[in-house]
Order: structure tokens, then sequence, then C-alpha cells
């Protein structure tokens, strides 16, 4: 008999030492997207993907190969979200995370649209919890905790949320008054050292920053790492080796890499792909022994979840009237995608809408408008068959979902110059779109200062001269400096003006069927 104990404590023993299988699913950029988009915004590698419905059952799904799971997100669970959510105050998309047991998420710079104390208010509501290690308050704490610990399989996993020092830049500053926000990888390494003098040595960052892989335009193979830049890459080589696995976000390009000896992956946006890592961790020290990462594309090829239907069933009758409305049609593609000088068909149509709505005396006398890229949600394509298709009040919703307001003002020649030299920051670019009354030519490689080529920017085909005074058209949110764009705060007399959505509706009433123009009003020289 006394053989016999021994034995089993032994076989007690060997198994307990057995690795603890953990599964992280993840989200990020989810935006509201509870019901399926169409177009290319309901498309992943051309596969149609995502929506509540079938996201929840992927989700289903996963936990049954391995029980021992947790879902988070890296941020932006809502905010810039389509009709069907954002009518309802997000409440359609907290009850879809809420159905689908979302644990944790970073805060993302959506989510804080309209301030924290609208942010705290909707979130209210939601059972899973927001992290924000770098975002700090006037008194100097954090607005939320910066970690969590959770304990699944029998080991303890350490969770880390930050979002994207760029926030303050993306937001009217009302928006983020009394918040600051802290340099991601010190706050990260701040909260990881914390974490592990509570004894949790495995843990994962969720931040909402990411990078790109390229081409970032072309398909996107949710699964490739292929020439990885962006601003998380920097960040990543001053994380403590502690973190090892990081779910990013922001980018909105899908990705699965190994960087730095540390899972770093990103699900795209919308729900159109779930992440999938699989850590094993040693159940004596807590400690992560291998990690792998998988981006499963959410198909639709898979039953609809009967809690995700009910939700939905309860929203749409309310919107559906709204959502439906038709407001014109098309008779050709208006897409996001830029051309070599950083223009779009969309960028086009929406500053050209913009103009039309402010340039009455009596509404701001505008002359040029100009739209931040950002700020285009979507595209406006026909059918498939390429014949005139109609344009509903929903699709014109998903492509400006923000409600910004129209605003119009004086700037010098000179100003202007000045503001379209800081699109180029000292790397890259973030080209505005301009209304066709606007034209000019630019040098990417050329010294900082001197991008725009002296003599080529013109209104209605006559140099601007820098003493010239013009009258410019933005939104409210670029008129507050936002973006890096500090000139716009040199602005005066300004005259507020119509919603951008109820802009591009009212162009679209008396311009249908829209039909794209050349994209040739920025010329790029090198």
């Amino acid at each position: 008999m006394r053989r016999l104990l021994l034995t089993l404590a032994l076989t007690t023993t060997t198994f307990a030492q057995k690795p603890v299988s953990i599964q992280i699913l993840a989200v990020n950029d989810f935006h509201g997207a509870v019901d399926i988009s169409t177009g290319s915004e309901g498309m992943l590698n051309g596969t149609p993907a995502g929506g509540a419905e079938y996201l929840a059952t992927h989700l289903k799904n996963a936990r049954r190969e391995n029980p021992n799971s947790i879902f988070v997100s890296a941020g932006d669970v809502f905010g810039g979200s389509p009709l069907l959510s954002a009518l309802f105050d997000e409440k359609p998309t907290i009850e879809a995370m809420n159905a689908m047991h979302l644990d944790l998420t970073a805060l993302g710079n959506h989510e804080l649209d309209h301030g924290p104390k609208e942010f705290l208010r909707k979130a209210g509501s939601a059972r899973f919890h927001y992290l924000g290690a770098n975002v700090l308050t006037s008194s100097g704490k954090t607005l939320l905790f910066p970690t969590a610990i959770r304990t699944i399989g029998g080991v303890k996993i350490g969770f880390i949320g930050e979002s994207t020092t760029q926030t303050p830049a993306m937001l009217m500053p009302a928006s983020v008054k009394g918040l600051t926000f802290t340099e991601e990888a010190a706050a990260g390494n701040t909260a990881a050292a914390s974490l592990e003098r509570q004894g949790v040595h495995a843990i994962v960052l969720l931040i909402h920053e990411g990078g790109f892989q390229h081409p970032a335009s072309g398909p996107q193979e949710p699964n490739s790492c292929d020439h990885y830049s962006g601003d998380l890459s920097p960040l990543l080589d001053q994380l403590t080796p502690a973190i090892k696995v990081v779910l990013s976000g922001h980018t909105h390009v899908a990705y699965n890499c190994t960087l730095n000896g540390r899972i770093v992956t990103n699900s795209g946006h919308a729900g159109r792909a779930l992440t999938r890592i699989q850590l094993s961790i040693d159940p004596k020290t807590d400690r992560v022994l291998t990690a792998s990462a998988h981006n499963e594309i959410t198909t639709r090829d898979v039953p609809k979840d009967p809690v995700q239907t009910t939700i939905l069933s309860k929203y749409r009758p309310l919107a559906e009237k709204k959502i439906a409305h038709v407001e014109g049609s098309l008779s050709g593609d208006f897409t996001k995608q830029e051309n070599a000088a950083g223009e779009s068909s969309m960028g086009d149509l929406i500053a050209d809408a913009q103009l039309a709505a402010t340039r009455a005396p009596a509404n701001g006398g505008a002359q040029i408008a100009f739209m931040n890229p950002g700020g285009i949600r979507a595209d406006l394509l026909t059918a498939p068959q390429g014949s005139i298709t109609q344009v509903t009040y929903g699709t014109l919703y998903t492509v400006q979902p923000f409600g910004n307001r129209l605003t119009v003002f004086t700037l010098s020649g000179d100003q202007i110059r000045r503001l379209l030299e800081q699109q180029f920051p000292e790397k890259g670019k973030h080209i505005l779109q301009v209304s066709s009354s606007l034209t000019y030519q630019y040098r990417l490689d050329a010294p900082q200062g001197e991008h725009i080529v002296p003599g080529s920017l013109k209104l209605n085909g006559n140099p601007i001269q820098p003493t010239d005074k013009l009258r410019i058209e933005a939104s409210d949110f670029m008129a507050s400096g936002a973006e890096g764009l500090t000139v716009f705060k040199e602005a005066t007399d300004r005259v507020n003006g119509p919603l951008d959505l109820e802009a591009l509706i009212a162009y679209l009433h008396t311009h249908t069927p829209l039909s794209p123009r050349p994209v040739n009003r920025i010329e790029r020289l090198d």
C-alpha cells in the first residue's frame, strides 16, 4: 500500500509539472463593425470576412479546441463606427463584445473621440476592462488600470494596455484635455516590472500602436511579415525581454511577426481576422516556454452565432429605414487608394463636396477645401457588373462616420505653403486631399521646408502669391491643429458650417450619378 501511494504521488507531481497550453484570442480596431460590411471593407485577402455573428462563432470554435482561452483587444473596440452601432451610442458593439466574453482591451484613440468623460460613460456598460498604462490624468494618475492579471489553466498571465502617444495629434484638443500620453516603451517596461514583482512572468502587451508590412496597399496576407516597419518598430527594441507577446493595432494592417525574440501581431480591423496566440507555460515558474501565432480569417462559411443575431435583430429594424434611404447613385468607383502623389478619388470627391457646401458667402465663402485622408473610412463602389449603383445613407455614413463640422477661415498664401510643408515630417508623407480649385507640385526628396515646388501652388490655375488672403475650408478636427498641421491654428475669421456627412449627401443630391474624374490635382515630381 505504501508503495502504491508513493507511485500515485509521483504520478501526480509529474502531471502537475507538464507545461500548460494557453490560448489568447485577439482582435484590434473592431470599430463597431457588428454587421457585415460590403465591398472591400468586407474582404480580407480576397475572402468575405467579418461580422459579429461570424466572429463569435470563430471564437467559440477556438475555445472548444482549448478551453484555457482568453479574449482580448488592442483598442478601438468602438469609435469611427458604422451607423448601426453609432446611431445607438455604441450599445450594439458593447453588447456584442459582452456576449463574446471580451475580457480586456487597450484604450484606442477613437474611443476618446468625444473625450474621456463620454468614453467612461459608454464603457460603463461594458463587462470587459480597459487598460491604459501610459494614459495619465492631470493629477498624474492613470485614467485606467495599467495592468491586469488573469489566472488561466492554473497559471498567471499579466496584461499591459497602452495607447499610441500620437492620440492628441489625431483628436480635437477638447477630447484629450487633461490627459497626457507618456512614451510607450518606458511605461510598458515599468508596468512589466510591477507585474514581475507580483510574481507574474508571462506578460502580454496590448498596444494601440502598430506597423505595416509591404506592400501595405496590396492584398493582405494576414500571416506574413513582409518588410515590417512603422512606429511600433523602434519601441520593440526598447521593450523589456519580459514582454513575450505584443498584440498591436491602430494601423489596420494584418501581420504576424517574430521580432526581437517576441511575437508581434495585428489582426487588421473590423473583426475580419482573429489572432490566435498559443503559449506553453511552465506551471512551476509561470514563465513562457514557447509561443506561436496565427491570424485566422473570420470567414462567413460558419454558422451565425444566435446570440449575436438576437442582438443585431434588436437594433437593425430601428436603424434600417435610415440606413437604407437612397441618397443618389454613382457610375464609377471612388476609392481611398492613393496614387503615387498621395491623392485619391475618394479624397477628391469629399474635398469637392465640402467646398460646395461652404463656397457661398453666407456659408463662409470658401475657395479651397482640405480633407484629411484618415477621416475617409470606406470606398464608394459600383455593383460588380459596373452599372449605375444606388448609394444609401448607411454607405455614406460608413465613409464619414465622425460627425466633424466644416469650418471656413482665412490663411495667406504663405501660410498655405507652410501648411502643405507640414505634410512631410522627417519620415514619410501625410498628404491632404484637396478640392479641384487647388493644384500644386512637390518633391518628396527635397530638404525640409522645401518640398513644395516654387510657383506651382495655384488657385483655379492662377499662381497663389505669399500675401494673398484666401478663404479655406477644413473640418473642425483639422482646424484645431490635429495631425501636426499647426498652421491651421494661425487662421483668422472662422465661420462654422454643416457637418461633413451633410455636405457629402448634399453634393451627391446635386451631382448624381457621380462619375470619377482624373486624380491629378497633386503632382509628385520625384
